[in-house]
């Protein structure tokens, strides 16, 4: 099952992206198997609907990579699972609420808490220059 979930993968997309390079005027550039592909593609457009047609070639594709990738066999029915109903569980995005504003303290107090404190900074600063000075000091 894994080689057909793979061969199905690829299948879809370089379909994809072969009806694209044909929609660009690029399918010149595909591999001849491509071109062979895009050409039956072609035909079965003229018998059946869009769907059925894309559906119909990505089958061809498909039963050509699985045996490219060693499946032995028939290729099994790999179709997507049919999409269960989904449950409107889903809750609308709202903006938190703002966070309410800390009324202003008497004196320095309240401004010192909102501030961002220098200590950290010169710590740093005072560390390094206790290295400089200790390599100076050990070169000499």
């Amino acid at each position: 099952m894994l080689i057909a979930r793979r061969a199905d993968t690829r299948a879809r997309a370089d379909f994809a992206t072969w009806k694209m390079m044909a929609k660009l005027n690029g399918a010149s550039a595909l591999p001849p198997e491509a071109q062979e592909f895009l050409a039956s593609y072609q035909n079965l457009l003229a018998q059946m609907s869009e769907d059925e047609a894309t559906e119909a070639t990505i089958g061809a594709i498909y039963k050509a990579y699985y045996a490219e990738m060693g499946g032995a066999g028939t290729a099994p029915d790999v179709r997507p699972r049919a999409a269960k109903p989904a449950a409107d569980n889903v809750t609308a995005f709202r903006r938190p609420a703002p966070a309410p504003k800390k009324s202003a303290s008497v004196g320095a107090a309240a401004f010192a808490g909102s501030q961002k404190r220098p200590l950290p900074v010169a710590l740093i600063f005072a560390c390094l220059v206790v290295v400089y000075v200790g390599i100076r000091l050990y070169w000499r």
